[in-house]
């Protein structure tokens, strides 16, 4: 994306942001086994307090 740290005005802005969007090489898509978000495994907390040994 190009940068439009120094433009001021907020439309603008977003104008250039849309074009440079345009611009840019489509996105890969995400490998087959790489899981994202609520679908990664979650891990367990563990217990909290009183030591295990």
């Amino acid at each position: 994306m190009a940068n439009t740290k120094k433009v001021e005005d907020k439309v603008e802005r977003k104008k250039l942001k849309r074009t440079a969007r345009k611009k840019a090489a489509p996105k890969a898509k995400r490998a087959a086994g790489v899981a994202r978000g609520s679908q990664k495994k979650k891990v367990q907390r563990m217990a909290q307090g009183q030591r295990k040994r």
